[in-house]
């Protein structure tokens, strides 16, 4: 039986109590990142271990002396390459900005977890300007999924490098973001837990955006408990204790829309079976159609929210990179040039009709229970053919996606046996529901440990 992850918790602990020091804990995941064979340099835009090595030892100084910043200060993790870090260049997992000007300071998420004393261990791959959710960077590479990694699996994305990274012990967190499913689909196929918070929680400025409107800043990790730390980190809560849930009484509700059409046959036996299990602990679930997911085609039309918001960001940028762009994700973004102003308010006003359509409709419920994603990691090369790319890509954001129009908060789970293919579950509520969210979330990881 493999040993039981390691928790913030339970590293804390260690770290507290001299089981552990800071340095020890980078040294095992630099040996992981440059162990030969590894998708180490898959992972990494860029690995820092000189400074992460200086950082840990300066930490382990700091709670000799009893003056450590945080619990968790000398936990070594890696920051998705959209994220501003003081003194280097943020490329966005693209060449296009490759040869930019460094930040001149961190972005303030990054300033929080550097704060708390985590330790930075580098920059990691995605999908080139976080617009894809199969996580294929043909810049950098594409670090595979360790399930099968024979078959050369794709990692998911966007935040490809950040869950590779967690699945495979180079890290013991990442920050990660989620615009459509970019920290909970790779969570889903790396076997791991991602989370989108409530967005407006945690500081989106000096992140190279997506889309504005649908932007969250979440964290991927290996369990549920290591998530909530380093969300309430990320969004500048006060550290709080773990709470779990009673899953006695609870009352969920798994839509009969949109998110159980075409399931893998792994992932609807992995569901069924997590449903069960709920419902043996006390929980009621309660199978219904579900009229707010049909809102969602209308925010959707013409390339979404996503299209527009990211052409004006990029528009001056294509004008003189175009031909360093990926093909696949250009397409993309050049979408929201056929809209129109009035487009585009109505996406907006469509968002608005659906959010109060969900949040109307969950009254009553503790929380909303799916499928992450509705299949297993496909091969790499089966993504290949143009076709095949957009709907494989389709299908992988299907389920998560609607989360981040309806502004919820969201996080997926492991739901798969052991050494079987990652399925994952996905736990969503309205917005600012995060902690509740997080509590049922620890209670049914513990029901499938």
């Amino acid at each position: 039986m493999a040993a039981p992850r390691r928790t913030f918790t339970s590293l804390a602990a260690d770290l507290r109590s001299g089981r552990t020091t800071s340095r020890a804990l980078v040294e095992d995941c630099l040996k992981a990142a440059e162990a030969p064979g590894s998708e180490g340099k898959r992972v990494f835009i860029r690995l820092d271990a000189a400074a992460a090595r200086k950082a840990a030892d300066a930490i382990d100084q700091l709670r000799a002396a009893g003056c450590a910043p945080s619990p968790y200060a000398g936990i070594p993790i890696v920051i998705k390459d959209l994220a501003d870090i003081a003194g280097q260049v943020t490329a966005a997992g693209s060449k296009v900005l490759a040869g930019g000007t460094p930040a001149v300071a961190d972005a303030p998420v990054v300033a929080r977890l550097r704060q708390a004393g985590l330790v930075l261990l580098g920059r990691t791959n995605m999908t080139e300007f976080a617009y894809s959710g199969l996580g294929i960077n043909p810049h950098y590479g594409t670090p595979t999924s360790p399930w099968d990694r024979a078959s050369k699996r794709v990692p998911g994305g966007s935040s490809s490098g950040s869950a590779v990274a967690v699945a495979d012990g180079m890290a013991l967190g990442a920050l990660g973001t989620d615009t459509g499913g970019s920290c909970r689909i790779p969570a889903a196929f790396n076997g791991i837990v991602g989370y989108k918070p409530t967005a407006r929680r945690v500081p989106a400025s000096k992140v190279v955006p997506l889309s504005t409107s649908l932007d969250s800043i979440g964290p991927i990790a290996p369990t549920v408990e290591c998530c909530r730390v380093l969300d309430g980190i990320m969004a500048g809560d006060a550290p709080a204790v773990e709470v779990v849930a009673d899953l006695s009484g609870c009352r969920f509700l798994v839509p009969e829309t949109i998110v159980l059409d075409d399931l893998d046959s792994d992932v609807a036996a992995d569901f069924e079976r997590t449903l069960t299990r709920i419902s043996a602990a006390g929980a009621r679930i309660e199978r219904r159609r579900f009229t707010p997911f049909d809102l969602i085609a209308a925010a959707n039309q013409n390339g979404g929210l996503s299209a527009a918001e990211s052409w004006h960001w990029h528009r001056a940028l294509i004008e003189t990179g175009r031909t360093q762009y990926d093909p696949r994700v250009l397409a993309r973004i050049v979408r929201g040039k056929e809209q129109t102003a009035a487009d585009y308010i109505e996406l907006l006003a469509a968002r608005r009709r659906a959010i109060a359509a969900f949040e109307q409709a969950m009254q009553g419920y503790d929380a909303l229970l799916s499928p992450t994603v509705a299949i297993v990691a496909p091969r790499i090369a089966e993504c290949e053919p143009d076709a095949e790319y957009g709907r494989i890509n389709l299908k992988v954001l299907r389920n998560t996606a609607i989360f981040n129009i309806l502004d919820a908060c969201s996080i997926a789970l492991p739901m798969h046996r052991a050494g079987a293919a990652p399925t994952s579950l996905m736990i969503s509520g309205p917005a600012m529901t995060d902690p509740r969210i997080f509590a049922l979330a620890a209670s049914i990881e513990r029901e499938l440990a």
